[in-house]
């Protein structure tokens, strides 16, 4: 149980010290030299500047088994490698995507008092927020967001979601929808290319029915000095699977490449961007990798992104597969739940890979 009601001191909005038009942004928001970002990975010609494995999922339901085949195989190697992948083809209509955007950018520029309704407590991160972690004093990321939940049922709560803009909600209920689709189509894929049943990791997440799916909308207002700070700090997800619908106008989302050198992901038109969370990457007994990535912001656009987290249920032992763990490849983690894993989170607020590092066997 979250043992945090409330934050540890005022909520300052991100986008109300953007609209101030400050020249400099308050020391509450500069991170300490180490951590910030190259500003010139900005750049559209940098070499860091990257795409990462585009995956047409449309391959996976034609009749041509060797594209079929070439299709997991790409999967199977983005997982393993970088973590990360685009979708194109995935199910879910343009429209729908960019209806999904533009009701969450109104939302954002309602006024405060409006939004300010809404306002989330550290108890279930529910709502209109501005920072993870409860750390007093604590360094903070220059992003506000929207926290909700869609499944199981017994989690959903209407009065949690935004009642403005119009029709928000039954908009938003079309794309968690189709969201839990397209994620529980990737689930089946994961699993097979583990060499398991189709079904084995959705199983290990407690079920299709006892599955947990939120969403969580990031805003990142204009900033100042953007050299100095970032939207979201180096994290690893501490779920199964996140489907981020990002921002088309303005890249922002960073990943740690192999060569640990921060690279920026160009968003294809009307792709989904899938990434590994920490649950499946011990489930897998870390065959699959879940990869550390932050964001930058910009001094000159803001942005908004969806990201769509589908995770076990809290209360089921998550551990590497059995099927999975051999004599040559024992087991790399100890068992826990999700609930107590996402508490580091909740409290701690995002500390790179150290987590799930934590949770690693002694050998």
């Amino acid at each position: 149980m979250n043992i945090f009601q409330d934050w540890p001191e005022p909520i300052v909005r991100v986008q109300s010290l953007s609209e101030s038009n400050l020249g400099a942004i308050p020391n509450r928001y500069v991170k300490p030299l180490s951590q910030r970002p190259n500003i010139t990975t900005h750049n559209k010609h940098n070499p860091h500047t990257t795409t990462i494995p585009i995956i047409d999922l449309g391959r996976l339901y034609t009749d041509d088994l060797t594209l079929q085949a070439k299709t997991l195989d790409e999967i199977s190697k983005a997982c393993r490698e970088w973590g990360f992948f685009q979708v194109v083809n995935h199910g879910m209509s343009p429209q729908l995507m960019d209806q999904a955007k533009a009701t969450w950018k109104e939302f954002f520029h309602l006024p405060m008092d409006l939004k300010n309704m809404h306002a989330n407590s550290p108890k279930t991160y529910e709502g209109y927020g501005s920072r993870l972690g409860v750390e007093k004093g604590a360094i903070l990321d220059w992003s506000d967001y929207y926290y909700l939940h869609y499944q199981p049922s017994s989690l959903k709560d209407y009065t949690k979601w935004p009642s403005l803009p119009l029709h928000c909600r039954e908009i938003l209920e079309s794309y968690c929808k189709e969201m839990v689709k397209l994620c529980e189509k990737l689930m089946k894929i994961l699993s097979k290319n583990l060499g398991l049943q189709e079904d084995r990791l959705q199983n290990a997440f407690g079920g299709k029915e006892e599955s947990g799916g939120c969403l969580r909308v990031n805003y990142y207002p204009k900033c100042p000095q953007p050299e100095l700070t970032l939207g979201i700090s180096p994290h690893s997800d501490p779920g199964g699977l996140t489907i981020l619908l990002p921002d088309e106008q303005a890249a922002g989302l960073q990943v740690r490449g192999s060569d640990d050198a921060w690279i920026t992901v160009e968003p294809a038109p009307h792709a989904f961007i899938v990434n590994i969370g920490d649950q499946i990457q011990m489930l897998s007994n870390s065959i699959y990798k879940s990869v550390e990535h932050r964001v930058i912001v910009s001094p000159a656009n803001e942005r908004l992104s969806l990201a769509f987290f589908y995770n076990p249920k809290g209360n089921v032992p998550i551990e590497p597969l059995k099927e999975i763990v051999t004599v040559d490849s024992p087991a790399l983690y100890s068992s826990t739940t999700y609930d107590r894993y996402r508490q580091f989170i909740r409290t701690q607020g995002p500390r790179s890979k150290c987590h799930i590092n934590e949770l690693k066997s002694p050998r």
